[in-house]
């Protein structure tokens, strides 16, 4: 076995080229790239939202114990919550979830209806059967929304998407507070109308009706 000891024999010192004695020196470690490092920390971000999600899913936001969620992503608790400080931070990154995965839909087909009324329900429509894939969670979701006693950018992210596809291309930054505004009460509309159906007091041809009568008045001023 190599020992790095002064007394190390001659024989067994390495030799160089030129016969003399060179120090043995380790590999330099590579080092983890923030590039790496950052795809690492969005994958355990993930697994953790998804794992929050799986188990609203099918208990409600009652199942979302920390603990249980942080088992079913394999992380440890302390790692979960760096993530997330609270349940509704978790809650609100699941909604974000949702979110982001109705966004990439508009992208890939963005909405044809020739009015900002008919673009803006085909959105919230195309909303409406994505939850409604996971009636426990949406339910879960919605009503925590609601009742959250935190600041969540729900309402903002929807009356924004909202704003772009209705008012073809605004932004919260380009409208007009009028126009935010506006966008903010036609998804405050459909938050309601999906807890009716949530309830059972309502049909999906009902809420779509009901949106598209909302869509029409409160959008009437983004035609062009």
């Amino acid at each position: 076995m190599r020992t790095t000891h002064a007394g190390t024999s001659a024989a067994t010192a390495p030799t160089g080229p030129d016969g003399g004695d060179h120090a043995v020196h380790p590999p330099p470690a590579v080092p983890v790239s923030s590039g790496a490092r950052t795809r690492s920390q969005h994958q355990r971000r993930k697994r953790i939202v998804q794992a929050a999600a799986a188990l609203a899913s099918r208990g409600g936001v009652e199942a979302m114990q920390m603990r249980t969620v942080a088992e079913r992503a394999g992380v440890a608790l302390g790692t979960l919550y760096r993530y997330f400080p609270s349940k509704m931070d978790l809650v609100v990154a699941v909604v974000g979830e949702e979110i982001d995965l109705l966004e990439s839909s508009i992208e890939r087909r963005p909405p044809s209806a020739a009015s900002p009324a008919g673009r803006a329900v085909d959105v919230l429509m195309r909303a409406t059967r994505g939850l409604m894939r996971e009636p426990e969670l949406a339910d879960a979701l919605i009503r925590s929304l609601i009742m959250a006693e935190v600041d969540t950018p729900f309402g903002d992210r929807m009356a924004g998407l909202l704003l772009r596809v209705a008012g073809d291309g605004l932004t919260a930054q380009s409208a007009s507070e009028v126009q935010f505004a506006l966008a903010g009460s036609l998804a405050s509309v459909w938050v309601h109308e999906l807890l009716e159906m949530l309830r059972g007091r309502r049909t999906y041809e009902q809420i779509q009706r009901r949106i598209e009568i909302a869509a029409e008045r409160l959008l009437a001023d983004f035609e062009v």
